[in-house]
């Protein structure tokens, strides 16, 4: 078939968007006529005022910032849906808030539903209870009639023939009569003859409740006839017994159910008509456990997590139970007074040759026998400035003070701070006036030095003990022991040796072979090998008890320093030892403690606004900071040094401790130190190999000391280091301008005379009219008739022009000046 055979071609009749009929040919001479319909594109014009100002004329009308081949209409249009998608989503806001409302009223609508059937059930039983003991009873009374009946009519038969009238013709009962007497007789006997032997016996009929209807199990059965037979022996029925349950912040769902006891599966079963779907070993908040423990009809005893402290208990030791105790003195003073010396003189042994640069940096705790047996417990407390904390430690765990003044070097501002910490913990003072053998000793003068700080000597007609004494020599120190030993008959010191210890943690550290190790002072009570105890945040079992001269001892009583092992790790100096009965106990309380301790600094943090953080961030722009790692050998060094830290800066640089522990520098020190760029200072402690090797590669600075005040001096010239340096001016010189001149090239120039000093090129200047600075600057110029000069003395003068600046009159006054940086160190 051609093109050309006569059939025209697929077209539309007529123009537009009208329809048209277009005839479609077949084979075999069939055609079709088919409606066609085309539409033209449609072609957006812009409304005139889509252009115009209004709302959203804004965005359409930026061509810049719309996106390429997008008509003003179209903009608007899309703007449009934007706000429509907008409304919708606070629609749905609002009907997701609808609904949540709504789901919450169905919840409690459920559970009034649900306690409404549980109580129509609990009714329901009742009445079937009642209705069942009913039945019995009337079931007891028909046995028993039918058993007077049975009895009766055995009477009856046992009656003579010739007693019974004999029936007349007329009395003879028919066939059919006497065929249904004798079958009722025979059931009648038959149910007689069982009714005693099979009384109280389940029968078939019974346990399948009869033909028809719900049948009752065996077991129902049981429950009946038991309850039947508990109040035929006049038993009642067993009382719900409400019980007082202790409920906590959060519990377990089966020791919830332990508590009430009642069954897991029911709580269970409770929880989740209200909507949870929990297990046994789920936890629950106090809220919920609330709501079922009223569901079940106990009561609630609300505790805090803070009662597991409870098992600490203060006990008030009867009078009897009381023996005298040993005193704990402390010794006390500024640094280099004479302390240690003197105890060691006590002691007669060496121990100021074991402290870095002869002074004490941990307080140390010894026992000492006098010549009259008298047993005295001493406390060693650093005087450096840095150990204040320490120093105050000892001071609450001390009985007597025993205050070393040197002769030589009168009160000194660590003195001030002992007699402070004495009078705080108001416990009795001793003065020793040490080094009494020296040329330059003048006990008067720290007798009178005593008098501002209120510390009346009795050589002062006062009432606190001073003597005389002399490390070295050995003077006074019979006097001094006869002292101690008299005040502390004085005070009648007691404890109850026979009660669970308690003791006060004077020092801790971490020993590499021992672990974590506590020196405790006991206060009360006996510590022995084997109790299990809590100290501040951490727990543990006396392991070894190793006193102040190096051997195991098996316990330790009041006033009795003692080094303890067995930690599960290092507690705070200045915490509180205590002794439990089991290890869950101490555990327990452990885990609160230091849960609480994170809820404390976490709400410290929380407890800022976004307002404050703003305030800090924006006062910290301008402050450098120099960070720095501390390691030290025991927690009350680590303290000091982190406290003589935070004193170090002012309000353009501060000193911040990363991290300060307790132990040999590690491989994680190292690597905390890298990422902040700080160096890690050891304090009588030393890296281990992998720490060390680790510092090489990363570049990470390692300082060791020994002596507490090199490690502050050092920090403090680093801090130091990050000041900017001060800028001070230096006035060189005053000039007058004469008359002001114009030079091409240049613009005005200042005809000066150099009235006071000198007049430099490189030095700054000042332009002063009437007194008022008005313009600050570098000179572009200064000559001496033709010729450029450096300086222009006073008496000379000289033309002068500012560097981008013009406005100069006769009459005005150009001082000059120069600054120099100067370096500044912190106090």
């Amino acid at each position: 078939m051609s093109d050309s055979d006569g059939k025209k071609t697929l077209g539309l009749r007529g123009g537009g968007s009208r329809p048209g009929n277009v005839k479609q040919s077949f084979s075999h001479g069939r055609t079709k006529n088919v409606v066609v319909e085309t539409k033209r594109k449609r072609v957006v014009v812009p409304k005139p005022t889509a252009a115009k100002g209004g709302s959203g004329a804004t965005p359409s009308g930026d061509a810049s910032r719309r996106p390429a081949g997008i008509s003003d209409a179209e903009m608007a249009r899309r703007l449009k849906a934007l706000q429509a998608a907008k409304a919708r989503e606070v629609e749905e806001a609002q009907q997701r808030e609808a609904e949540e409302k709504a789901r919450a009223e169905e919840r409690e609508r459920r559970r009034a539903e649900q306690e409404a059937k549980e109580r129509e059930q609990r009714e329901a039983e009742e009445r079937a209870r009642q209705k069942a003991e009913d039945e019995e009873r009337k079931r007891v009374e028909a046995e028993a009639a039918a058993k007077r009946a049975a009895s009766d009519a055995e009477k009856k038969k046992s009656e003579p023939a010739a007693a019974r009238p004999a029936p007349g013709p007329s009395s003879q009962p028919r066939k059919g009569d006497r065929d249904r007497d004798d079958r009722q007789n025979r059931n009648a006997k038959g149910r007689n003859d069982g009714g005693g032997r099979r009384s109280g016996k389940l029968t078939l009929g019974q346990a399948t409740g009869g033909e028809g209807g719900r049948q009752r199990s065996m077991a129902s059965m049981k429950r009946k006839q038991e309850r039947a037979r508990q109040k035929a022996m006049g038993s009642v029925e067993r009382e719900k017994v409400i019980r007082d349950v202790q409920l906590p912040e959060a519990i377990v769902v089966s020791e919830l159910a332990n508590r009430m006891a009642e069954r897991v599966g029911e709580v269970v079963k409770s929880l989740m008509n209200m909507g949870m779907m929990v297990t046994q070993n789920q936890t629950i908040d106090a809220d919920t456990a609330e709501l079922i423990i009223e569901e079940f009809g106990h009561k609630v005893v609300r505790v805090s997590d803070s009662d597991v402290e409870d098992v600490i208990k203060e006990v008030e030791d009867k009078d009897e139970d009381l023996q005298s105790r040993p005193p704990v003195i402390t010794i006390m003073g500024h640094v280099d007074h004479g302390k240690t010396s003197l105890l060691d003189a006590i002691r007669d042994a060496r121990v100021v040759a074991g402290e870095a640069g002869g002074i004490t940096q941990h307080i140390g705790a010894y026992q000492v026998k006098t010549e009259g047996g008298a047993v005295l417990s001493f406390l060693d407390t650093p005087g450096h400035a840095a150990f204040t904390s320490m120093r105050s430690r000892g001071a609450q765990v001390t009985d007597i003070v025993v205050l070393v003044v040197a002769a030589d070097d009168a009160v000194m501002p660590q003195t001030i701070e002992a007699i402070n910490h004495a009078k705080a913990a108001q416990v009795p003072m001793i003065v020793a006036i040490n080094k009494i053998d020296k040329p330059a000793a003048d006990p008067n003068k720290v007798r009178t030095d005593l008098l501002q700080h209120e510390v009346i000597v009795e050589a002062m007609s006062g009432e606190v003990q001073d003597v005389e004494v002399s490390a070295v020599t050995g003077q006074g120190l019979d006097e001094l022991l006869e002292a101690i030993a008299l005040q502390a008959e004085i005070l009648e010191l007691k404890a109850n040796p026979d009660r669970a210890a308690q003791g006060a943690v004077i020092e801790a550290q971490l020993d590499v072979g021992r672990g974590p190790v506590a020196t405790v002072l006991v206060q009360n009570g006996t510590l022995r090998q084997g109790d299990i105890f809590v100290v501040g945040e951490q727990y543990g079992k006396v392991r070894a008890l190793i006193n102040d001269k190096g051997e195991r001892v098996q316990e330790a009583g009041p006033s009795v320093p003692v080094e303890v092992l067995g930690l599960n790790g290092t507690p705070e100096a200045g915490d509180v030892l205590n002794v439990t009965d089991t290890e869950a106990q101490a555990r327990e309380i452990a885990e609160y403690r230091e849960q609480a301790a994170k809820d404390k600094r976490a709400a410290a943090g929380a407890a800022t606004t976004l307002e404050q953080l703003m305030q800090k961030a924006k006062e910290d722009e301008n402050v450098s900071e120099l960070p720095i790692l501390v390691k030290a050998d025991v927690q009350g060094s680590a303290e000091a040094i982190v406290q003589a830290m935070e004193k170090i800066g002012n309000n353009e640089v501060r000193v911040r401790v990363l991290h300060s522990g307790v132990g040999a520098i590690t491989e994680t020190d190292i690597g905390l130190a890298e990422a902040s760029g700080a160096p890690v200072m050891g304090f009588n402690v030393r890296a281990n190999t992998s720490a060390r090797n680790s510092a090489n590669q990363k570049g990470v600075e390692i300082r060791y000391y020994s002596v507490i005040y090199d490690l502050v001096d050092d920090v403090k010239a680093a801090a130091s280091g990050l000041l900017s340096a001060e800028i001070r001016e230096n006035f060189i010189g005053y000039a007058e301008i004469k008359d002001v001149f114009k030079v091409s090239n240049v613009g005005k120039v200042a005809g000066c005379l150099v009235t006071e000093g000198v007049a430099r090129r490189s030095a700054g200047v000042r332009l002063l009219r009437d007194n008022v600075v008005i313009h600050e600057g570098t000179l572009k110029t200064l000559k001496r008739f033709k010729d450029e000069v450096a300086e222009v003395q006073s008496g000379q003068e000289c033309g002068m022009a500012f560097e981008n600046y013009d406005d100069v009159r006769k009459g005005d006054v150009i001082e000059i000046f120069e600054r120099e940086e100067v370096t500044r160190t912190l106090d």
